[in-house]
């Protein structure tokens, strides 16, 4: 006997015939005592029993210890008593419990108005599921598309649920459900599921099969994943549809009939995904929305109803912080309601750990976030408008309580089999037992988990559509040829190219096919262009063979001079040595100063590519130089490093360090940690050049000093260069037909910046350099954009970014940088409105909208008490300061004590330590003295600005 059959006939047996009054005061088995009774390890009969439950052979009673019975008892005892269904997420707010009548639907609302989104994001695609199912004579079969995780199996079951419940469709069936993709890579299996077989139908086919056609008549199916039936499986499902009749594999005379209605889904795009006969037959497309694409107020219902699911498993409450909110919508970013409910079920087996001690309520922070969740606040950071949106929707902190039931589906790719929080408390047992300290076991157990869900989701890994934003410009069948020309060329030339071979290819080709439909293909002779694919006769015979597959399968005719342009634009594809990012040593003098820097940094950004080198004043400089030049070897990742440091001898290190090494190197004096922050987010930021980086952080003067008025610290040349007309460049191999677009694409992005006036060019790969040093003699180049990027120190937007959501925030940014340079930016905004811009942007932990009204009445404090007006520029950096105090005192991270000595009886020191009284009482923290040292020291050092 399976152990699973072993497992559940000893439940059956010692509770089919519990009473509902032994059911209400606790009877029924745990977990222990089945464990114990037929000898098997306790995680595996927990396992065993949560699969039951799925299945519907027992239940599982709420209250500790947990406690099951055989489903058998719920038929005929009513239960004042709640039951648990641990099957799967739902996307919808309550659902009456069990106790309640049989009936309870019929008085109440259905299904679709319990979801959330009914009358938001999701309310067109209920209206459209109703009229499916109500069309006479016998409804329509439907198709729901949407991304991985957005919920596609949930709308499925809610139309089955809304079916029954309208009598269309008998209350005591249940939806038939198959996916797929389970098969597809069998195809003969896949239709053998669906459609059955005759005995030696195919070999292995030892006897006949009925199929879930036939089981599903007078019901509903719900196909998963249709594009994974091929295509002989679409001709044969659709025949069905028309007809109502089908045979199984192998008949040859009989065909049988069914009465069935069908839903599908898919990730896919129907039209080149499924054949069109196909998709014809199915009359009624239903499009869910990515969860990016909800509404805020939706995403955080939905956070809040996945988080309920957990509570009502534990029975606690979860108290959950308001920027773990925020990390946990931030980091979803293609998995949909999927990927976010993995991640919380994470979070919370986290938490639940930590709280162990503790029945009523568990609490969920930062710390207990995976360093790829804790990404999740940043990503929801650089988009203000998003974040400013959400934070309205939240208090510092939101409390779910284990009191409502939750409707849950019997299938979902992204439930466990086990239930982690039993696995959980019993190793913390048995650990504990064995004498080990809670240090010890939470390490043990926090990785445990970690493996325990790791391989779960292995199987259910989400892989990003890089194709999804191409497919708003550029038609599907150029996708596709685009594909077959990627391995055909790689293939032939033996080498690999970018990533971005889809976006560029795709977008050269479509704009080819424009023109050749309009009669404008080039046939003019290049003799520029002649001379230089004789340096590349590889790519050229590709671009020839390219040629031919062109008209051979998709009818082009392609000219001589079009594969000129192919040729140098595989060139300008072909991939480079891989290499890593720009690396960061930051030395200062001092005990601890740079490492205080790189600390904060770290904790702010989690990146990798930096290093921090302390100098105390006992130390030798030749030692000191000894430990950069260790670290300037252990960052360097083949792009070269910036080195950072404060003074003295550390600023001729760099130049040494070339020497010796061969690694290039850019030295910054005066560092601070606005400098590092700024460093370690523009390697990330600017397509990691060391000397574009450079000279972009060349004229950053912290967040204390930004200009007023023209920036004195510019030199003559460039107070030149800013005041010559701006332009951008965009590059495609011809200068025609895609840089058209690209050249669109930017003018969409600059829609924001209408105060500024901004050339663009587009010009050719042929000739890209010359072109380039033209336009940069007449105008200030701001950026360039396209399939290569020229010799220009400005920063680079791949097609990639131009064409997804990044693209938005780095045009956005270089605009900013280059009205930062000027001052223009400073002088067009309130002052206090940009400060809170720049919180935004450079503070990840604290919410501006909350936190700019007391930042500021900090500044005004010490207007008061020196009477003096504090100048733009110095109060943007005070602010900016604070926030990074307030920052640290929160990671209880300081800054190190200044070497230098202050008079504690100036008017500044006074008029920080009055500030300071306000801000700790109002946010009930303190600022130690060193901190104070600092804060000083900016309203000091700007005495003659005030």
């Amino acid at each position: 006997m399976k152990r699973r059959d072993l497992v559940y006939q000893f439940v059956k047996k010692h509770t089919e015939k519990l009473t509902s009054e032994e059911i209400e005061f606790g009877s029924g088995l745990t977990t222990s005592e089945v464990s114990d009774a037929l000898n098997i390890v306790r995680t595996n009969v927990s396992k065993e029993l949560n699969l039951l439950v799925r299945e519907g052979k027992i239940a599982k009673l709420e209250g500790r210890p947990v406690r099951y019975i055989d489903s058998s008892c719920l038929k005929w005892k009513p239960l004042s008593k709640p039951v648990k269904s641990y099957k799967d997420e739902s996307l919808i707010k309550k659902k009456p419990t069990i106790e309640e009548p049989s009936d309870a639907r019929k008085n109440d609302h259905n299904l679709f108005e319990y979801m959330i989104g009914s009358n938001g994001s999701l309310k067109n695609q209920m209206e459209q599921a109703k009229a499916a199912i109500f069309y006479p004579p016998k409804g329509l079969n439907s198709l729901i598309i949407g991304p991985t995780g957005s919920g596609k199996t949930f709308f499925a079951n809610a139309i089955y649920q809304y079916s029954q419940d309208k009598g269309i469709i008998e209350p005591k069936q249940s939806l038939i459900i198959f996916n797929c993709a389970d098969y597809s890579q069998n195809p003969q299996l896949l239709m053998s599921h669906l459609f059955g077989h005759t005995k030696g139908a195919y070999t292995g086919a030892t006897e006949a099969k009925e199929g879930l056609l036939l089981k599903a008549d007078n019901n509903m199916l719900f196909l998963d994943e249709i594009h994974r039936l091929p295509p002989e499986g679409q001709e044969m499902l659709f025949y069905f549809m028309d007809t109502g009749t089908f045979q199984p594999m192998g008949e040859t005379e009989k065909r049988y009939s069914a009465k069935v209605r069908i839903i599908c889904a898919t990730t896919e795009d129907p039209s080149s995904a499924l054949l069109k006969t196909f998709v014809r037959r199915i009359p009624v497309t239903i499009q869910l929305p990515a969860f990016n694409e909800r509404p805020a107020n939706e995403r955080i219902q939905l956070l809040k109803l996945l988080l309920s699911i957990e509570a009502n498993r534990i029975d606690k409450r979860i108290v959950i912080e308001e920027n773990v909110v925020k990390a946990l919508l931030g980091s979803v970013t293609y998995g949909n309601i999927g990927q976010l409910k993995s991640s919380i079920q994470l979070a919370c087996a986290k938490a639940f750990l930590n709280s162990m001690d503790n029945n009523e309520e568990m609490l969920i922070n930062m710390e207990l976030l995976t360093e790829e969740l804790q990404d999740g606040l940043v990503n929801l950071a650089r988009n203000r408008d998003e974040l400013n949106e959400i934070s309205n929707y939240l208090e510092p902190r939101m409390i779910i309580h284990p009191k409502d039931s939750v409707y849950m589906l019997e299938q979902d790719t992204y439930e466990l089999p086990f239930n982690l929080y039993e696995i959980i408390g019993d190793k913390a047992v048995m650990l504990k037992d064995e004498g080990l300290n809670q240090e010890d076991i939470e390490n043990f157990i926090t990785t445990d988990i970690n493996l325990h869900l790791k391989s779960f989701y292995k199987t259910n890994q989400l892989i990003p559509n890089n194709e999804h934003n191409l497919r708003d410009i550029v038609e599907q069948e150029v996708i596709t040829l685009t594909k077959e020309i990627w391995k055909m060329a790689e293939d032939q030339l033996g080498y690999h190219f970018k990533q971005n071979f889809l976006y560029a290819m795709s977008l050269h080709l479509s704009s080819f096919i424009k023109r050749s439909k309009e009669g404008f293909v080039q046939i003019k002779q290049n003799s520029e262009l002649d001379k230089l694919i004789l340096n590349y006769q590889n790519e050229y015979e590709v671009a020839i063979m390219i040629k031919s597959h062109m008209k051979e399968n998709y009818q082009i005719n392609v000219p001589e001079v079009e594969c000129w342009y192919l040729t140098m634009l595989l060139v300008s594809l072909k991939e480079q040595n891989n290499l890593g990012d720009v690396g960061i040593v930051v030395a200062a003098h001092g005990r601890t100063t740079a490492t205080s820097m790189v600390q904060v940094v770290v904790k702010l950004l989690d990146i990798k590519n930096i290093e921090a080198v302390d100098m105390p004043l006992e130390m030798s400089p030749q030692q000191a130089y000894k430990l950069v030049l260790t670290s300037i070897q252990n960052v360097n990742e083949g792009k070269g490093v910036l080195l950072l440091v404060d003074m003295g001898s550390l600023t001729t290190f760099g130049e040494k360090a070339m020497r010796e090494t061969d690694i290039a190197v850019k030295t910054l004096d005066m560092v601070t940690t606005p400098l590092v922050l700024e460093a370690a987010r523009k390697t990330s930021f600017m397509d990691n050049q060391l000397d574009e980086i450079y000279w972009s952080l060349k004229n950053f003067r912290g967040y204390s000093n930004l200009p007023a008025d023209k920036p004195d610290f510019l030199s003559t040349s460039k107070q030149q260069e800013i005041y010559k007309p701006k332009a951008i460049i965009t590059i495609c191999s011809t200068g025609e037909g895609t840089a058209v677009r690209i050249k669109e694409r930017v003018e969409s992005l600059l829609e924001d910046f209408i105060d500024e006036t901004i050339e663009i060019f587009s010009i050719s790969l042929i000739g890209m350099e010359e072109e380039v040093q033209k336009n940069s003699n007449d105008y200030q180049v701001l950026a360039t954009a396209g399939i290569a990027k020229p010799a220009l120190n400005v920063p680079h937007l791949s097609l990639e970014e131009l064409f997804q959501s990044s693209g938005d925030e780095k045009v956005r940014q270089i605009i900013l940088d280059q009205q930062y340079a000027e001052g223009s930016y400073v002088e067009s905004m309130d002052t206090k409105q940009l400060c809170e811009e720049y919180l935004a942007t450079y503070f990840t932990f604290l919410n501006p909208r909350k936190f700019i009204n007391i930042l500021w009445d900090y500044t005004e404090v010490i207007e008061e008490k020196l009477n003096k007006n504090l100048s733009n520029s110095v109060q943007i950096g005070l602010v900016m300061h604070m926030a990074g105090v307030i920052e640290r005192v929160l990671f209880n991270d300081p800054m190190s004590p200044s070497d230098e000595i202050l008079n504690r009886d100036s008017i500044y020191y006074q008029s920080v330590k009055e500030a300071n009284e306000l801000l700790e009482s109002r946010l009930n923290i303190t600022i130690v003295e060193s901190e104070i040292d600092y804060i000083v020291n900016i309203v000091d050092a700007h005495q003659e600005t005030i």
